[in-house]
């Protein structure tokens, strides 16, 4: 089936083309959909309006159950990934992600403007651009500075406050959802036209697969990544603090005050930084350092060990376990780095689906991506997408739940 392209300024039969193909491909789909489900299809897709933007389009909602009971939420506003339920060792259902119930809550000025990007897609650039320029083919280009003196996430309004064109789907792989956004030359300052899709996932062997795709028409930076907050023992718990975490990465980039990095690629040994073993997230996240000092906790890039992996084949980024639940998420990636946060800046002001304001450090996201700030790194490796290429990235996240980290 070819690609219809959600066009952001699209005029006259040409929108109403695009459009009208894009309603039958979708109606189709759910029809088919429908269908598999009420003959009886062990995995289910749902679909629901989840409210409307100011200016009248709907926001939808899709649910996906696996055969093990594993619940995924996601919506086409921003791609966010709204709930998922996963069982503990007894087998007792909860939701580890942070979010919210309402498309109002993560349109409302508070969130606005504490900006935590809870379960969304990032782009076109995931991470930090420094000064909120760059230069490319001789041009120098000017990007929103929206995190101090720098560039964060996309800019004002990046992937994840857009509207997405969503198509569910069921396979042998598993049930999800294929978002698909258009973002025009000089979209928060960036060059060329990139066409993006981002595909969920959710597997009967306990997985979310997230599948990156781009292609653009002018060179431009390309770094997109996904932005789920997990707290384990389920969303509104206390800190993520006892979780214990293990980063496949004997290297990361140290930042300056500012968060980003100085260039320098440096060891994690004899630092707090060290996650090659298993420790708790808060084991060492009090020590007088200046690289915690800089982030008020982690908010670090880890440096994989990749080896002479090929640079599409999957390795194993991190692992993180919680005692009390027993859950576990293993995350892979053809990714070359992951972005570890704590929840540094969460700080009550948020409250949660189930009434509970989200804490300090309640809550932990583990983002693979490119390095921050590589189109002003040459030694980084490059983020730069040129035409005729096709950018490709995936990540899966593989949920179960065992008594101890090592079982």
């Amino acid at each position: 089936m070819p690609l219809i392209y959600a066009q952001k300024h699209d005029v006259g039969s040409k929108m109403l083309l695009s459009a009208g193909l894009a309603l039958l491909m979708f109606n189709a789909t759910h029809a088919q959909t429908a269908t598999a489900a009420d003959s009886g299809a062990k995995n289910g897709v749902e679909r629901s309006v989840f409210g409307h933007l100011p200016d009248g389009r709907q926001v939808d909602v899709y649910q996906f159950t696996n055969a093990n009971g594993i619940e995924l939420r996601v919506t086409n506003y921003g791609g966010i990934i709204l709930s998922l339920k996963t069982p503990n060792i007894a087998g007792e259902f909860e939701d580890i992600a942070l979010g919210f119930d309402s498309l109002e809550a993560y349109l409302s000025d508070d969130y606005l403007q504490s900006n935590p990007y809870f379960g969304a897609i990032i782009g076109r650039y995931g991470n930090r651009i420094a000064n909120g320029q760059f230069s490319l083919d001789g041009e120098q280009y000017a990007l929103a500075a929206n995190d101090g003196s720098n560039h964060l996430h996309g800019g004002q309004q990046g992937f994840d406050k857009v509207l997405w064109q969503a198509e569910p789907f069921e396979s042998e792989a598993g049930t999800g959802l294929v978002l698909r956004y258009t973002s025009e030359d000089g979209e928060e300052g960036y060059p060329g036209r990139l066409e993006s899709e981002v595909t969920y996932t959710l597997t009967d062997d306990d997985e979310l697969v997230v599948d990156y795709r781009a292609v653009t028409d002018k060179a431009t930076p390309v770094n997109l990544t996904q932005h789920s907050y997990f707290n384990l023992k389920g969303e509104g718990s206390d800190t993520i603090l006892d979780h214990q975490l293990m980063i496949n990465a004997p290297e990361f980039t140290p930042v300056n005050d500012t968060l980003i990095p100085t260039g320098e690629i440096r060891s994690v040994k004899d630092t707090p930084f060290d996650f090659t073993q298993a420790t708790p997230i808060g084991e060492r996240i009090e020590q007088d350092n200046e690289q915690l000092t800089f982030g008020g906790g982690y908010d670090h890039n880890f440096v994989l060990a990749r080896g002479d992996a090929a640079a599409d084949a999957l390795v194993v980024a991190a692992k993180v376990w919680e005692p009390q639940s027993g859950r576990m998420v293993e995350i892979t990636t053809t990714e070359p780095a992951i972005q570890f946060y704590s929840g540094n800046f969460l700080n009550g002001d948020l409250t949660g689906k189930q009434g509970q304001a989200y804490g300090h450090r309640s809550g932990f996201a583990l983002e693979t991506q490119h390095y921050p700030d590589s189109p002003n790194q040459e030694a980084f490796p490059s983020t730069i997408l040129a035409p005729g290429d096709t950018y490709r990235s995936r990540t899966v996240y593989r949920f179960s739940a065992q008594q101890d980290f090592e079982s």
